[in-house]
């Protein structure tokens, strides 16, 4: 159920030596890893989406291909390697882990033609539109587009700070409204959040960013940073009813020093539940904070949103329902009209509203 999924999934976003890696797991399934992808020097020449399969040129230029049998082509699911056949070697043109999505590899030709090698792959979901062959930020941010339609995305967390800058590169990338609830509250009451924690304390502040929330829950195509801390409404567990309106990606940062010990740290969290963030839709966590790579943190979140929406394409549209009934709370179970949220009457005493279709 995407219920099930969306309170498990989680993405972790390490930095060790520049190098940002990434890894996707629900708690309900197996794990899925989603290194870094590898390339070659060498770009290809053109790249071509045609619905049901998409083709990729490379040129041979200077490799002296003298036929079919020098080239080596391996794909598999995710992956792909090229090389050319030299005497007593294999070079490699392309080596990726990380194709934008998942292919038939049984279906996979290839030909040569003039100057060019020519790859022809099927893909496994013909519906999605691959704006270039490999996962990046700038494919991330073109492909996630169709994916989100049109959704906004609310990025919660510890860390004010984390929160407002990897929202404004999501913004950026996707076009979206960026709106950050610390700014929001300070223009309107002329201090800043820590002078009011100090005068009225951290529920006042919570109790305001919540009517805050309340007020962007309809809005559509936006990116919001939310406050952290004990003072943000996001770290509250009874405070989420219009945070559920959208997407919600929890960025935290971690201890753990390997990607297995960030995983069970994450899926502790998550199933544990008492602390607010655990509603987020998916997690990003990350060793350590540099501002100048939070266009990565924002590429980890735009991965992981990803594989959330080609799980579950209705999302976008039960969050739309969840809006037009109100955001009563009963997300992601949601009753049908005339539900009373104050009711008594529990998940399984009320069948949930459907999609129309």
């Amino acid at each position: 159920m995407a219920g099930a999924l969306a309170g498990a999934t989680a993405t972790l976003c390490f930095s060790s030596e520049n190098r940002i890696k990434t890894l996707h797991f629900s708690t309900k399934r197996h794990s899925f890893h989603f290194p870094r992808p590898k390339v070659s020097a060498l770009r290809w020449n053109s790249f071509s989406d045609g619905s049901s399969e998409v083709e990729l040129r490379l040129k041979l230029d200077g490799h002296d291909v003298q036929s079919a049998k020098d080239i080596f082509v391996d794909a598999d699911g995710s992956s792909l390697i090229v090389q050319v056949r030299k005497p007593g070697s294999l070079i490699t043109l392309i080596e990726t882990n990380n194709l934008f999505d998942r292919i038939k590899p049984a279906e996979t030709i290839w030909y040569i033609d003039d100057d060019q090698l020519v790859i022809n792959f099927k893909k496994q979901d013909p519906d999605l539109k691959w704006p270039d062959i490999v996962e990046s930020w700038e494919s991330l941010s073109a492909g996630s587009m169709q994916l989100l339609k049109g959704t906004s995305i609310y990025i919660v967390g510890d860390s004010t700070e984390i929160n407002q800058k990897v929202a404004r590169e999501l913004a950026v990338a996707l076009g979206y409204t960026p709106l950050d609830t610390k700014e929001l509250l300070e223009t309107f009451t002329k201090q800043t959040i820590d002078s009011w924690v100090q005068d009225e304390g951290s529920d006042t502040v919570a109790d305001a960013e919540s009517a805050v929330l309340e007020s962007l829950s309809t809005h559509v195509r936006a990116v919001v940073a939310t406050l952290g801390g004990s003072h943000g409404a996001a770290g509250r567990t009874d405070k989420w009813r219009h945070l559920y309106s959208g997407f919600t990606v929890w960025v935290s940062q971690t201890e753990a020093i390997d990607e297995n010990s960030a995983k069970e740290e994450a899926r502790k969290h998550m199933q544990d539940g008492s602390v607010g963030y655990s509603n987020a839709d998916v997690v990003v966590k990350l060793q350590g904070w540099d501002a100048d790579h939070a266009k990565s943190v924002a590429q980890a979140c735009l991965s992981a949103l990803k594989q959330l929406l080609l799980s579950d394409k209705n999302l976008p549209g039960k969050k739309s329902l969840y809006i037009r009934l109100g955001c009563r709370g009963d997300w992601p179970n949601i009753k049908p009209p005339g539900w009373d949220p104050s009711s008594s009457s529990t998940a399984t005493d009320v069948p949930p509203a459907t999609l129309e279709s």
